[in-house]
């Protein structure tokens, strides 16, 4: 009897496991088939669940009629700039409010966690005035600034309880050499912040790289637009026809870098977090 049950449970867990990985991925396969179809295949009464017929001409629409190229380079200029930027504020506030004693620590905490409450439609009316005071709208640079309100919170929750699991003999040492807290932390506390710092500048990486609101909203035309508006921008041969297997191949393109990346990096961002969870 309780090896029936047994194999019943594990019977039950696999075709849970099956379940979640069908539907997790199913999407994103139904995607890459799709933009390998012919646009009169898509909508076929009966569609194959194979690329068949196997076809090109999405990606070099992409590539040649639309001028994505700029909007990927404008994506990585904007993604990579606020997850450096996110990194040093983050660093610096995250050591402060992890290793240093002052009396507002958990106030400043508590702010930063609240930052995180309030969604992008509350704040786009008023980041949009600031940023064209200012002069930053329709540029890189003011995407990056604008990105930060979501990116350097979480890069600060991640690396403070990072900096906190550390030991506190190294800094003890440090401070016994002469050492400023500024040194300690560029020379003693920052090499051993690997995991922590890769976790934090991938998620937030990826978190800019997929951004839309603020990106359709803070750019005009295609000098500055970043890829997701310019996905949603593409247009068929009639006003009235939806340019599917372009948008499913402009989706692959844009995916496929994030995927690689979360592969290859998988183990320290699993490090990164358990560290800073655990040992916080």
């Amino acid at each position: 009897m309780r090896a029936f049950l047994r194999m019943g449970n594990r019977l039950l867990f696999y075709l849970l496991v099956v379940f979640v990985v069908v539907y997790s991925v199913f999407p994103f396969y139904w995607a890459v088939i799709s933009s390998f179809k012919p646009s009169d295949a898509l909508f076929a009464s009966n569609p194959s669940l194979l690329p068949l017929p196997f076809t090109l001409d999405h990606y070099r629409n992409v590539f040649i009629q639309a001028n994505f190229g700029r909007n990927l380079l404008n994506s990585l200029m904007v993604a990579g700039g606020a997850t450096l930027l996110s990194l040093t504020l983050g660093v610096l506030a995250a050591y402060a409010l992890g290793r240093l004693p002052f009396p507002p620590k958990n106030a400043v905490l508590y702010l930063v966690l609240a930052m995180t409450m309030f969604p992008q439609i509350a704040v786009l009316g008023g980041l949009f005035m600031l940023l064209r005071q200012a002069g930053l709208f329709n540029t890189h640079l003011g995407l990056i600034l604008s990105y930060l309100l979501f990116t350097l919170p979480f890069t600060v929750w991640v690396l403070v309880g990072y900096f906190k699991g550390l030991p506190r003999e190294l800094e003890e040492a440090a401070y016994v050499d002469g050492a400023t807290p500024l040194q300690t932390l560029v020379r003693i506390m920052l090499p051993l912040t690997g995991p922590g710092l890769v976790t934090t500048g991938l998620l937030a990486f990826i978190a800019a790289w997929n951004e839309y609101l603020f990106a359709l909203t803070f750019t005009v035309g295609d000098k500055v637009k970043t890829v997701p508006p310019a996905i949603a921008s593409f247009g068929g041969a009639t006003p009235f026809e939806i340019p599917w297997g372009s948008i499913m191949a402009a989706s692959v393109v844009v995916t496929v870098p994030l995927v690689v990346l979360v592969l290859v990096f998988q183990q320290r961002i699993v490090a990164g977090l358990t560290a800073g969870a655990v040992k916080g």
